[in-house]
């Protein structure tokens, strides 16, 4: 892009705000180097790189960069075999520990969410454990190693301590001698060129015995070191020296071991100076309400609701704004202040930031073109130092515009052919515009020119557009109105203004019948556009409207399927009784058979029993059909019905899985445990269970009884998570039968943690079973949520 329309349409402030959000110093330096490019596919991958972060922003919180320290002149040193100082190296340590953050913050929580970009740059962050260590053992500040950075450093250390000790001691006892009592300015131990002094009156110089090292400013007192600390002074001397190259070989150490790092710390390096650019654009996007522009190489733009990034949120006005499709350029008049040229400068500067990789300040899915160059001609460039009139300056610029420009080129024009006669700047503005018209080159322009107004009427593929301004309060809305182009309204600012009604009337006559016609023109265009905008507004609401019925129907819809699972489960309950009753009463009368068969000549009694038998068997037969049809009725038949899909065998009372599609005739064949069965759709319904299961199930056992000849599917556990405390309790009961006639040993009970009330329920029955064992889950078995239950 040419630095003349990135200045004019103040990118670099975007740079700025960019760079502001980065956190290192080549961050930032990567951020304000940021130019836009014009291959589709960079764009898309430096858009989904903001998206990632912004999505990694929002879930994790801000990149953990915080105490990074640039370190690339420090890797440089130690290339060329450079020995670093000890603050260099604290700032290799800290740069470390930056580095086993960035891997922290990089790696997933959720598995199955893959960010496709930003997952690599954190995988390829190294670690240094060995070097990190060994710089956190040996620097204590940045100035300072630790005393156990070396034995050697270690025993000089102590060694300096002990001399220093003992010099102080020994000038201790001196400055509280009585034999120095007078000798001396104060009773205090100094230091003076790296030697413990003390300070001695002027007049004892020659009855001290001791080296001058200074004195004070009015020559009063001089600081002698005494002769018989001497010794001991160049002792501390020479330690220091030992100390300093100790150091010195430390250091050389240490700058040898982050040379053999290098190559991991200069990948670090600039791994994390990309995924501080990368997060710098996502910090940005979730500052201005950014969204990712879809782009299209056609030349196509429709950005919905746009905000130029630059003025406050409390200040600017979204618009919409369309070009490329019906039309490839769009002319936009109105008043001055009104919002023209901050039009203009949001199109342009949106587009330089989407094809920079830069979310849009604009609703989601806005489109935008890729454009090869952006060129603007904006503002008063007037230069006095060029002798530069303001059409000059503005015709240099156009004439630099038309010898570089492409068909795939986007231009942006602020009044265009003003600075000088209106009927010649209108007939050059015309002459320019046809021209870019012809090469169908993108161009949006900001006039008040009347005749331009006509050229856009009357040109096909060119569109005027308006600055709406309400004239009651002499304010500009700032909302851009495409299809209408802006009307004149100085008669009516002027009449608000208080001008003389005679003056504004006189001014009508001077214009022409024409001109006049054509403003009436405009403003029935521009009724009509409010019209239509208030329909709009009214289409809106009643989608809005529907959108709410459309969810209250979904909320009903659920709640009905709630019922209906619920009056099922009533059903099964009720069927279970009816069961449980019959089965008690069939026992009673088969006993009372038996003990009248013993008895002899009661034949008669025992022909009543078997008949009251058989009422009670026809009984049995009359509710289960009754439930049976009350719970086929509560499923619903199957829709769509493809093969794998879970179906409910109404005639059998058993659930099965689809195998094949109807055929013309609606039959298919359906999988029932271990059994293939051709049946008609008309037998079949929803299996509404099988839409609350979550979680496959364990394998089921096969059991087939002696008196029967159909085989049992038994699963080795069951789940009552969400029933009932009654309805689980029945469960249990069936399903502790069904496992004992299977000859399972275990099984198990997931009744879930939650209150613990299902739980007490279930052990509360199992006591009274007459079960062998019972207990909570281990580790790996479920805990506290499943029972295992050890069978008798």
């Amino acid at each position: 892009m040419n630095d003349k329309a990135l200045n004019t349409l103040e990118f670099h402030k975007i740079l700025q705000m960019l760079s502001d959000k980065a956190i290192s110093v080549p961050g930032k330096e990567m951020a304000a180097e940021l130019c836009p490019t014009s291959e589709l596919r960079d764009i898309a991958r430096a858009l989904q790189e903001t998206s990632e972060a912004e999505s990694m922003i929002l879930k994790k919180g801000s990149l953990p960069l915080g105490g990074i320290r640039d370190i690339r002149a420090s890797l440089k040193k130690v290339a060329l075999g450079g020995v670093l100082s000890i603050e260099e190296l604290l700032h290799i340590g800290d740069f470390l520990y930056v580095c086993k953050k960035i891997n922290s913050y990089g790696r997933r929580e959720n598995k199955n969410e893959v960010f496709e970009l930003l997952d690599p740059l954190f995988e390829s962050v190294g670690t240094a454990h060995d070097l990190e260590l060994e710089l956190n053992r040996c620097i204590a500040n940045d100035k300072e190693l630790k005393d156990d950075a070396s034995q050697n450093l270690a025993s000089i250390r102590r060694s300096i301590k002990k001399a220093n000790d003992g010099v102080r001691d020994h000038l201790t006892s001196i400055i509280h001698s009585q034999a120095y009592k007078n000798m001396l300015q104060d009773n205090v131990i100094t230091m003076r060129g790296g030697r413990y002094c003390v300070p001695v009156k002027q007049e004892y110089r020659s009855q001290f015995n001791g080296m001058i090292h200074d004195q004070s400013s009015t020559g009063a007192t001089l600081f002698m070191e005494p002769t018989s600390v001497v010794t001991l002074n160049n002792k501390i001397k020479e330690l220091l020296v030992e100390e300093k190259a100790e150091i010195e070989l430390i250091l050389r150490r240490l700058s040898a071991m982050v040379a053999e790092h290098e190559p991991v710390l200069s990948v670090n390096a600039k791994t994390l100076t990309l995924l501080d650019f990368i997060f710098s654009k996502g910090e940005l996007s979730l500052e201005m309400r950014g969204t990712k522009p879809i782009f299209n190489d056609k030349g196509y733009i429709s950005v919905r609701k746009a905000r130029h990034p630059l003025i406050g949120n409390d200040n600017v006005v979204p618009i919409d704004i369309y070009l490329g499709r019906e039309f490839t350029m769009l002319l936009i008049t109105g008043p001055n202040t009104g919002g023209k040229t901050v039009s203009l400068k949001t199109v342009g500067l949106l587009t330089l930031m989407g094809q920079a990789g830069l979310h849009i300040p604009a609703f989601d899915k806005s489109e935008l073109a890729v454009f090869d160059e952006v060129f603007a001609d904006i503002g008063d460039e007037q230069s006095i130092e060029q002798s530069l009139s303001t059409f000059s300056s503005h015709m240099t610029n156009i004439v630099r515009i038309l010898d570089n420009v492409t068909t795939n080129s986007l231009v942006l024009l602020d009044e265009l052919g003003a600075g000088t006669d209106p009927t010649e700047g209108a007939a050059l503005a015309i002459a320019l515009l046809q021209y870019l018209h012809d090469l169908k080159i993108r161009t949006v322009v900001t006039t008040h020119y009347s005749e331009l107004k006509v050229f856009a009427l009357s040109t096909d593929r060119v569109e005027n557009a308006c600055c709406e301004f309400d004239v009651e309060t002499l304010k500009p809305t700032y909302r851009l109105l495409i299809g209408i182009p802006g009307k004149s309204n100085a008669f009516a600012i002027s009449s608000k203004l208080g001008l003389p009604d005679h003056i504004i009337n006189t001014a009508k006559t001077v214009i022409s019948r024409e001109d006049a016609r054509f403003e009436d023109v405009i403003t029935d265009l521009e009724i009509a556009k409010k019209s239509i905008e208030t329909e709009k507004d009214r289409a809106e609401q009643y989608r809005r409207d529907a959108e709410l019925l459309k969810q209250e129907y979904e909320k009903q819809k659920n709640k009905l399927a709630e019922q209906r699972e619920k009056l099922l489960i009533e059903a099964k309950t009720e069927a279970k009784a009816v069961l449980e009753k019959a089965r008690s009463e069939a026992g009673d009368i088969i006993r009372e058979m038996q003990r009248i068969s013993l008895e002899k000549n009661n034949f008669k009694e025992a022909e009543q029993k078997r008949l009251l038998l058989k009422e009670k068997s026809d009984a049995l037969d009359e509710d289960m059909h009754l439930i049976k049809l009350a719970k086929r009725e509560l499923r619903p038949a199957p829709k769509n019905l493809k093969k794998g899909d879970n179906v409910f065998i109404n005639s059998m009372e058993q659930p099965g899985v689809a195998l094949t599609a109807p055929n013309s005739n609606g039959d298919l064949t359906v999988q029932s445990g271990i059994m293939k069965i051709k049946v008609n759709i008309s037998d079949l319904s929803e299996d509404l269970s099988a839409k609350n299961v979550k979680k496959a199930k364990p394998t089921p056992v096969a059991v087939t009884f002696n008196n029967s000849s159909k085989s049992m599917f038994i699963s080795p556990e069951i789940d009552l998570r969400g029933l009932l405390a009654d309805e689980a309790v029945a469960r249990t009961d069936k399903f502790i039968d069904d496992a004992i006639l299977a000859s399972l040993n275990q099984v198990r009970i997931i009744h879930g943690k939650g209150t613990g009330a299902l739980r007490s329920a279930i052990h509360a029955f199992l006591k009274e079973r007459g079960i062998k064992s019972f207990r909570l889950g281990k580790f790996g078995e479920g805990e506290d949520g499943v029972t295992v239950v050890e069978l008798k």
